[in-house]
């Protein structure tokens, strides 16, 4: 198993280890084997099935943040189109990428050392590292578990956050952007030609990036509240707090490319308009979450993040968003079978006295 050093991992230690290439750091077995839930140490067979589900939930997103940092991040050398697309949205965007992989690969590697730790089956979805990714020059040439060249991408999420209304009460959300089908990675060589045709897909990459986030923000939040080990909580907690991190940045990120100089901006049907003539639910600068109804509608509103109940960010919730989105592609009906049974055990989950 390849593990993260001890301390800081620098920008270029962290590329030479080559751990963007590797498709195989999650080690353990996916399912079998000769222990059982009821031989964990000391934990309850509803942490062990929730831990399971977010270790399977960071392995699929290292993956999918790894294409993104091998095109996108810091690399060695003059910058690719792609690379200067998403620098128009922010000069700092490719360390960004960088970082946000390094932390949901030490997510992964983390989760699965733990459950071993505690006499429980990690989790490896190697056998299903069998999608094409891009051919484009950069890409590493090796099997993948998700497909960013046809996403469904929810946009949602931008207004929703700038809302005083909450999915949990019944509310919903216009899409901001509707981006169906597109890739959010060049595919080829030929991607890489034409300005705005690069910038369509640098754009769409950035609204991915904060649907995904937000998406592990709210289910490390709503399944934290079915954990019975303290420790297990910490690590929902520690973890889910990251992706809040990660959530807030790419809000700005995506912000910046619906607005001038960027925005409006166009290819293949696909548009980016300037949301600055949009009002307030489409304001690009309002990154940090507004106040809204929570706990009970007659209560002060607080700014909190949300969804945080199972029908819209729990597992099984969580399972559907990633499916809907198209981001599993080309993957068998054991992958999905697998995927759902996970989901189903975290959120049967309940937090025992």
């Amino acid at each position: 198993m390849t593990k993260l050093d001890k301390g800081s991992v620098g920008r270029r230690a962290f590329l030479k280890t080559g751990m963007l290439a590797s498709g195989a750091v999650l080690g353990g077995a996916l399912s079998g084997g000769k222990r059982t839930f009821a031989q964990a140490n000391s934990l309850t067979k509803g942490d062990i099935a929730i831990l399971r589900f977010l270790a399977a939930a960071e392995a699929l997103e290292t993956d999918l943040w790894q294409q993104y940092a091998e095109l996108g991040g810091v690399t060695e050398g003059t910058p690719n189109s792609y690379q200067a697309a998403l620098m128009n949205l922010d000069g700092d965007g490719l360390q960004y990428i960088t970082s946000n992989t390094i932390d949901e690969l030490s997510h992964a590697v983390f989760l699965n050392g733990y459950l071993e730790s505690q006499g429980a089956e990690p989790v490896n979805l190697d056998q299903f590292r069998t999608l094409q990714g891009s051919k484009a020059t950069g890409a590493q040439d090796i099997g993948r578990l998700t497909n960013l060249m046809m996403l469904n991408v929810d946009t949602s999420w931008y207004t929703r956050y700038r809302s005083t209304t909450n999915p949990d009460f019944g509310a919903t959300f216009p899409q901001a952007v509707k981006i169906t089908k597109r890739t959010a990675i060049p595919r080829t060589d030929a991607d890489f030609e034409g300005a705005h045709h690069i910038q369509v897909i640098a754009n769409t990459a950035a609204f991915h990036f904060g649907t995904i986030e937000q998406g592990g923000s709210s289910l490390y939040a709503t399944l934290s509240r079915k954990v019975t080990s303290e420790e297990v909580l910490e690590i929902t907690l520690g973890i889910g707090a990251d992706e809040v991190a990660h959530f807030l940045e790419w809000v700005d990120f995506a912000g910046n490319g619906v607005q001038p100089p960027v925005a409006p901006v166009s290819d293949q049907g696909l548009t980016f308009p300037n949301f600055l003539t949009k009002g307030p639910l489409f304001q690009p600068n309002l990154i940090f979450p507004v106040p809204c109804e929570f706990i009970s509608p007659h209560l002060p509103h607080c700014a909190i993040i949300r969804p945080l109940t199972n029908k819209f960010g729990g597992a099984r919730a969580a399972a559907k968003f990633l499916t809907d989105m198209n981001l599993f592609a080309g993957q068998p009906k054991e992958f999905f079978t697998i995927l759902q049974t996970m989901a189903d055990e975290a959120d049967a989950a309940t937090r025992e006295s």
